[in-house]
């Protein structure tokens, strides 16, 4: 990043505050559920399907938000995205 210095609107800021806020509160209605499942499948495991395949269906959700979150907020910034190192 260079030594210029960036300015970012206002409205880019609450547009982006308001996708993390919605990606939290997914986030946590999957952990919760996560949380359902275990207990759920402790107490009476014919629960267990109906639970495990809602966080099937809900993790890759997740994921795609926070992909997408991450590539709203570089290109935000103007950082490209970059692969993890392994020597991180």
């Amino acid at each position: 990043m260079n030594a210029q210095e960036t300015c970012i609107s206002r409205e880019s800021l609450q547009s982006l505050q308001e996708d993390l806020r919605k990606l939290k509160h997914d986030m946590n209605n999957t952990f919760a559920v996560f949380l359902a499942l275990a207990e759920l499948a402790e107490r009476n495991p014919v629960n267990y399907e109906r639970l495990a395949k809602a966080v099937l269906d809900r993790c890759p959700k997740v994921v795609e938000e926070l992909q997408s979150f991450q590539e709203s907020l570089a290109n935000l910034i103007d950082v490209p995205l970059t692969a993890p190192s392994d020597n991180a």
